[in-house]
């Protein structure tokens, strides 16, 4: 499997087999690094990181991940670059294209890091935007297949807002992957129709499926995985929270979710997670909107069905597995 030179920004962009080739160099990878055996592939190489929303995970597992294969990181924070504000897109991506060998987006608009990669003439990765999450999705999937020793045939329930990159990306992965993939929450917040068409195709090909119901305990009974994600998006406004507090309180993962879900079942969610008030934002809401927690209790996320720290340490390994297959694996760039 040859993906040297590929940009990383959908999964839509993807074969089954080369998700699953990324899925398992990913493995091979963390193996390595578990056995202390250095992979130091691209000394005196260099990537950029684009961070127009910051994160935790996806700058923590670019840069270790980076530095594991031996490459130097340039971080650029909101305030740190010229991009789409002193200095368009196309241009930014022909500089940082003549300067490093990857690039690393996490911001807004699919539109953005799609543009990167039309004008850089380096592989372009996407951390997150609006409307897909892929390296999240390599993840996810990772763990999964730790835990089940298998993909195909599982059945994931997504519980919150279906409409955005969370939502979209496990739709796209889960019927790339012959897996069932149901969007549970209020009809307003199902993913949008055409894409639904576009995974319902996906799955007639992989022997998967895509559903989307309003009723938790049909949605959640004996299903595999319980995945949820934050009910407010990042760079949502506040006026947002009660109504979406309001809708969505029903697509809770509760005890009484995962006893639906079966013994055997685990619980997943991208992170951060708004389980407790120790945080400022949590506590405040909290103390506005009268709630201890929001999308996942804390019984279910600190319980042992709960991988979500399993996950958080695949996205270093993920990520590292899609720069080596695009930057090409050592033997392609001898």
């Amino acid at each position: 499997m040859n993906l040297k030179g590929r940009n990383f920004l959908t999964l839509k962009d993807f074969t089954p087999e080369e998700i699953l080739y990324m899925i398992d160099l990913a493995a091979d990878l963390k193996a390595k690094k578990k056995a202390g055996e250095l992979h130091e592939y691209y000394k005196g190489c260099n990537i950029a990181l684009i961070f127009e929303k910051t994160s935790t995970r996806t700058r923590c597992s670019f840069e270790v991940a980076a530095h594991d294969l031996g490459m130097g990181t340039t971080y650029l924070d909101p305030t740190g670059s010229q991009i789409g504000k002193k200095e368009s897109i196309a241009d930014t991506a022909r500089v940082l294209g003549r300067m490093y060998e990857g690039i690393e987006y996490r911001g807004y608009g699919q539109e953005i890091v799609e543009e990167l990669a039309k004008y850089a003439g380096v592989p372009v990765w996407n951390g997150l935007t609006n409307e897909y999450h892929p390296t999240q999705m390599l993840a996810d999937m990772l763990t999964i297949r730790e835990h089940f020793g298998r993909l195909k045939g599982i059945r994931l329930v997504y519980m919150g807002d279906a409409r955005y990159n969370m939502g979209n990306s496990l739709m796209i992965v889960c019927s790339k992957l012959g897996m069932h993939f149901t969007a549970c929450t209020n009809k307003a917040y199902f993913p949008d129709e055409k894409l639904v068409a576009e995974c319902r195709g996906y799955a007639e090909q992989s022997g998967g499926s895509v559903t989307l119901t309003e009723d938790a305990m049909s949605g959640t009974k004996d299903v595999d995985v319980v995945y949820t994600d934050v009910w407010v998006s990042m760079g949502e406004s506040d006026d947002v929270w009660e109504e979406r507090i309001q809708t969505l309180s029903p697509y809770k993962v509760t005890k009484e979710i995962m006893e639906n879900a079966g013994e055997k079942a685990i619980f997943l969610h991208c992170l951060p997670a708004f389980h407790d008030l120790k945080t400022k934002i949590g506590k405040e809401k909290g103390e506005k909107y009268g709630f201890t927690d929001m999308e996942v209790t804390d019984e279910v996320f600190e319980s042992p069905a709960s991988k979500v720290f399993d996950e958080a340490e695949n996205r270093m390994h993920t990520i590292k597995a899609v720069m080596v297959a695009t930057l090409g694996e050592p033997e392609s760039r001898s």
